[in-house]
C-alpha cells in the first residue's frame, strides 16, 4: 500500500482507487493527509474559494512547485475543487469539495487541540 501511495504522489494521481483503498480508516486518512502542507491548505481553503497566489502568500516557506503539487494531490484525492475561469490573465480558485466539507469538523477539532497543546507546553515550562 505504501509503495503504491508513493508512486501515486509522484504522478499527482489520487492516493487510492476503489481497488487500492485500505480497509482501515486511519490508514486512509493518514495517507491522504500526509503531505506537509495538506492540513494548512485545507484550513486556508475552508472558508471559501482562494486563488493560487493568495495561498502562496499565506503559506510562508512553500515553493510554487510544492504548492502546485500539494493542490493537485488534494484535488486528485477529491478534497478540493479547482475552478479555472476563462479570462486574461488566467484566474484559478481552489475550494473544498463536498468530501472536503466533511473535513471541516476535523479541522476545527485540530485547531482546538493545537491551542490546548500550545497552552500545555507553555505551562509545562514554567
Amino acid at each position: 500500500v505504501l509503495r503504491r501511495f508513493k508512486e501515486n504522489q509522484e504522478e499527482n494521481m489520487p492516493t487510492f482507487t476503489k481497488h487500492t483503498i485500505p480497509e482501515c480508516p486511519y490508514v486512509a486518512s493518514q495517507s491522504v493527509l500526509s503531505g506537509k502542507w495538506s492540513l494548512l491548505l485545507l484550513h486556508h481553503i475552508e472558508d471559501g474559494p482562494v486563488r493560487f497566489n493568495e495561498l502562496h502568500r499565506r503559506l510562508k516557506g512553500i515553493s510554487q512547485a510544492t504548492l502546485t503539487k500539494q493542490l493537485r494531490q488534494l484535488e486528485g484525492d477529491g478534497l478540493i475543487r479547482r475552478q479555472v475561469y476563462a479570462q486574461v490573465p488566467p484566474k484559478v480558485e481552489y475550494e473544498l469539495s463536498e468530501m472536503g466539507q466533511e473535513f471541516k469538523l476535523v479541522l476545527q477539532q485540530i485547531e482546538l487541540f493545537g491551542a490546548k497543546y500550545i497552552d500545555f507546553i507553555k505551562n509545562k515550562e514554567q
